[in-house]
């Protein structure tokens, strides 16, 4: 084995190793050199090379999704280390742990003129939580800063960053390298059981406003699949005074679950929204895509709103009184015990509403014209079961939205800052690091900004992309203030680009339909075993898109 000479880098890997880190994606460089030696070279990491520093960090963020542990970056230094900056927001803002290493320039040759150089430190400082800035020959100090940072990553879940100095000779080795203590590792991973419990006598006062109440609401955002919170919110909707609304990437599943959250909201007069508005909303997981639910709760405000999460408090509907930090897990195992069901018509009746709202929409749906809307039934339709579902910002989210998706698929989609960047990136890296297919939606904008995520060697063969393309992102076409402002090229980036050529440069398999019939034979064969990735591109109708979701909104009054 070759290692690093360089004893700062040395520290670093074996501070790596020593807390844990498996997983590292490197974006090449020079000045990362003793970096890239020493990782690639030991036998406890698994290194992944992806040369656009963007795509790479939305990879790496795709994996500590689906591995739900820390991924580690390695970039040179300079401007390499700001293209990471989307993929931090995105992990700072949905709880995920990606560890930044960002070679550097020693101290002296900052803002000097000398090349591929920047102000590294504290770069992320407004969407980190820990950032650690080493020097050189101090080890003790070092040791400390890099065993924080690697555990606030870990324990937190959120980026941090170390950035390490390194001067010249960049390349040289040795055949051993430095050992850090491991930490001692526990003997069952972190879970709600190792959290301290809420206070009873305070936690039955809550309680007995919640018994009192006769209009419930719980909204449950994005959220990893968790089979104990599934059981919670079935029990819970056995209270004839809860409504419980789902989204599409909350992965919850119920017959009387709210899962179209727009469907049922969007046709209501005022008279019907004050008669929905809840006494007491609960509020868990992460950040909500419905639009009219947050113009809803915002101007049709409960007397209470709780949201219970461990890390974060989100008063997104601006009348929040209790921030419950605690996992939902241990909050609904502790609340059971002191709830009782009310009763009340409220479940029962917006039930009814939901029944017709299914009903109008099978109706649209079977005469709905080729169009996005159409397309995107199909494609839900012909789903594999127990795949996993990565969906892009924009559009394709929204559309997800307004149809039924099956309970066994595992739906996933960059909610964090909600940016169109780094969506193809990100599902590869989810793909990547499961044993199962993994199918990703998305929209012609999105995927040609993250045209680069295809640059790489580990797209599994079973990875499937659909590319819905309207030849410019229709949804500004359904916003009203782009079409009036008179600049709607601007907004919406037409273009006549396909994604063939793309295909085969990255030996990507590649299908093109462009009417129903076609798409109906295409997703025939799609998800069937191939030696390669595979993309099926789904040319739309983009002049009558926003037309067709506009009168399906109609159509459901």
């Amino acid at each position: 084995m070759k290692y690093p000479k360089n004893e700062l880098a040395q520290l670093v890997i074996a501070s790596c190793i020593a807390n844990g880190v498996k997983d590292v994606v490197i974006s090449p460089g020079s000045r990362n050199a003793p970096l890239t030696i020493g990782f690639t070279q030991h036998p406890d990491i698994q290194t992944f090379s992806i040369v656009d520093e963007r795509c790479a960090a939305f990879v790496a963020l795709g994996m500590a999704q689906q591995k739900k542990k820390l991924v580690a970056l390695v970039c040179t230094s300079g401007s390499a280390l700001l293209n990471y900056y989307p993929a931090v927001a995105e992990a700072f803002y949905s709880d995920l742990p990606l560890l930044v290493i960002s070679a550097d320039r020693p101290a002296h040759l900052i803002d000097i003129g000398d090349g591929q150089t920047i102000r590294q430190k504290n770069v992320f400082e407004n969407h980190s939580l820990c950032n650690a800035n080493l020097t050189t020959g101090d080890f003790e100090e070092n040791k400390q800063k890099l065993e924080d940072a690697i555990t606030i990553c870990t324990k937190q879940k959120g980026p941090v960053h170390i950035n390490v100095p390194f001067d010249e000779p960049l390349y040289e080795t040795v055949p051993e390298i430095l050992t850090v203590a491991k930490k001692e590792k526990r003997e069952k991973p972190l879970s709600f059981l190792d959290e301290k419990p809420l206070d009873v006598e305070e936690l039955q006062g809550y309680a007995d406003i919640w018994n009192a109440a006769k209009k419930k609401i719980v909204l449950v955002g994005s959220h990893f699949p968790d089979d104990l919170l599934q059981t919670q919110m079935n029990h819970l909707m056995k209270d004839p005074s809860v409504l419980l609304f789902t989204e599409t990437i909350s992965n919850l599943s119920n017959s009387k679950v709210i899962n179209n959250i727009d469907q049922l909201l969007f046709p209501l007069s005022d008279k019907e929204l004050e008669d929905l508005q809840p006494d007491i909303l609960i509020t868990l997981g992460g950040l909500v895509v419905s639009k009219k639910i947050k113009q809803f709760l915002r101007k049709y405000q409960p007397a209470a709103h709780w949201h219970i999460s461990a890390k974060t408090s989100l008063n997104s509907f601006h009348c929040l009184t209790r921030h419950f930090e605690i996992s939902a897990q241990l909050f609904f195992s502790q609340f059971f015990f002191l709830t009782k069901p009310k009763t009340s018509t409220y479940q029962e009746k917006w039930l009814e509403v939901k029944k017709q709202r299914k009903l109008a929409h099978a109706e649209y749906v079977k005469n709905a014209p080729y169009s996005d809307f159409k397309v995107f039934d199909a494609i839900l339709e012909s789903l594999p079961k127990k795949n996993m579902l990565q969906l892009s910002n924009s559009s394709v989210i929204r559309y997800a939205q307004l149809f039924d998706v099956a309970p066994s698929l595992e739906v996933f989609c960059n909610r964090g800052t909600s940016g169109i960047d780094g969506s193809t990136s990100t599902a590869i890296g989810a793909a990547m690091s499961r044993n199962k297919q993994t199918v990703f939606v998305t929209g012609d904008v999105s995927f040609f900004y993250d045209s680069n995520a295809l640059w790489n060697q580990y797209i599994p063969k079973n990875f499937r992309i659909i590319l819905l393309n309207n030849s410019g992102g229709g949804i500004f076409k359904f916003i009203p203030g782009p079409q009036k402002s008179g600049s709607l090229d601007y907004f919406e980036t037409p273009h006549e680009l396909n994604a063939s050529h793309l295909c085969a440069m990255y030996g990507i398999g590649y299908d093109l339909a462009v009417t129903e019939e076609e798409l109906t034979v295409s997703l025939q064969n799609f998800y069937a075993d191939t030696n390669s990735a595979k993309l099926l591109e789904i040319k739309t109708p983009s002049q009558i898109n926003d037309v067709v979701l506009k009168e399906y909104f109609k159509s459901l009054s």
